[in-house]
């Protein structure tokens, strides 16, 4: 049997990590205690103890565990489960726990499926899942579980867990007298990122590699870590989860956050492009006309990957990411499109002005369509000052407010220079 197999805690006191949840005093461990047990979701990293937490809850409660993984199950193995708890229950009484492994694996009718016999009391229902339950789990599922967010397991408990395994003679690796310099504990403790079962695989492999003095080197801990890589589930959380962050680096004007994001996201084997597209985004929405370069620097990136390839194709996506970083930030025209599609929303039925009305027929022109309409090129400094190219019910609404950062400065005095021709007119008007 594997080491974190072994060192699985059958006391609450000895569980590693979730002090928020699980922690002396806390909600969770109080209902634990007394031998209490409701359906829930446990949604939190791999390695955090959503397992081991779910045969704590089944040993206090005295509930028997059935375990279904939905990477291997279907709507026959989960009836066959139902049938052996509402058997369970008739002949003695006994509570289960159904514990579903990787539940957002399971598509809207297998979840469906489950209802009932959350609903009639035949099963108490524990999910797992490493992915966000709001957009994976049915709302019925959701309205009827409670939801428990289950962190990376912080360093000091980790500590806490590489003790025990290491002096636990019966459960952990038996009499083996193993010696961890303190650097070479913080490394593997580093490279586990959080997960507890991680760790103590590593620490295995480290034992099995060690010589006869039973020093584990940092020679050995990189044998048993091997190229231990940063991966995610290119659509999981974890994966937004960085995107977020180098979205985010790059608004928050950060070229340093932006390249380490960006890296974090190539050392996971995530898609360059899909960084790229991100860039594209960030150009229009953060930067806009505070630095017009930045769309077409960004679309200059994207073709040089295709043209390319990998090696050059990465570097020109940095070097874009870095300029969008560095460059002046405006939302103006994100902020003002979005007015635009909300008032267009609640306008729908306005006519356009017959000014704004192309006239190519007699008839259209009968009708004094585009009637009065003025050429912008024939008017002085090519603007109809005075001119308005709304309806009349919202004639005056502004959209754009552009900034007084980067070019939006110029655009500014430009468009503050025609209002003020625009005021001139209707003051001679009248």
């Amino acid at each position: 049997m594997p080491l974190a197999a072994r060192m699985r805690p059958k006391k609450i006191e000895d569980y590693v990590g979730q002090s928020h949840l699980v922690g002396p005093g806390k909600a969770l461990r109080r209902m634990i205690e007394a031998g209490h047990c409701h359906s829930m979701i446990l949604w939190g990293p791999p390695g955090t103890g959503k397992t081991t937490l779910a045969e704590l809850l089944a040993s206090y409660c005295n509930a028997e565990v059935e375990s279904l993984s939905a990477i291997s199950s279907g709507v026959k193995d989960i009836r066959a489960t139902v049938e052996r708890a509402e058997h369970r229950k008739a002949q003695s009484g006994k509570k289960t726990l159904l514990f579903v492994d990787e539940v957002h694996r399971f598509n809207k009718s297998q979840q469906d499926a489950f209802l009932p016999y959350i609903e009639n009391g035949t099963v108490t229902f524990i999910g797992a899942t490493t992915e966000n339950p709001s957009f994976e789990l049915n709302n019925a599922i959701l309205s009827r579980a409670r939801v428990y967010v289950l962190k990376s397991i912080e360093t000091e408990d980790l500590h806490r867990l590489l003790d025990r395994a290491l002096s636990d003679k019966e459960l952990g690796l038996g009499d083996k007298d193993l010696n961890l310099s303190p650097d070479n504990r913080d490394l593997l403790i580093n490279l586990s990122g959080g997960d507890g079962r991680r760790l103590l695989n590593y620490l295995e492999i480290c034992s099995d590699l060690v010589e006869a003095d039973g020093i584990i080197t940092a020679e050995i801990i990189e044998q048993a870590t091997g190229n231990q890589m940063a991966t995610f589930d290119k659509g999981g959380d974890h994966f937004y989860d960085l995107i977020s962050a180098f979205h985010k680096s790059v608004r928050g004007s950060s070229p340093d956050g932006a390249l380490y994001w960006y890296a974090r996201i190539l050392a996971g084997g995530g898609d360059p492009l899909y960084v790229a597209r991100r860039l594209l985004a960030i150009a229009s929405e953060d930067i806009g006309n505070a630095d017009p370069r930045a769309l077409q620097i960004g679309l200059n990136a994207w073709d040089v990957y295709h043209r390319v390839g990998p090696a050059e194709g990465e570097r020109a996506i940095a070097q874009a990411a870095i300029y969008m970083a560095s460059a002046a930030k405006s939302n103006a025209t994100y902020m003002a499109f979005n007015q635009a599609k909300q008032l267009a929303a609640q306008t729908g039925d306005l006519a356009v002005p017959n000014h704004l009305v192309n006239a190519p027929t007699e008839l259209m022109k009968t009708l004094e369509k585009g009637k009065n309409y003025r050429y912008a090129h024939d008017e002085p400094n090519a603007y109809a000052a005075g001119e308005s190219y709304l309806p009349e019910q919202i004639t005056g609404t502004k959209f754009y407010q552009p900034t007084d950062r980067g070019l939006e400065i110029k655009i500014k005095e430009k468009l503050d220079y025609l209002a003020q021709l625009d005021a001139n007119a209707k003051n001679e008007y009248k």
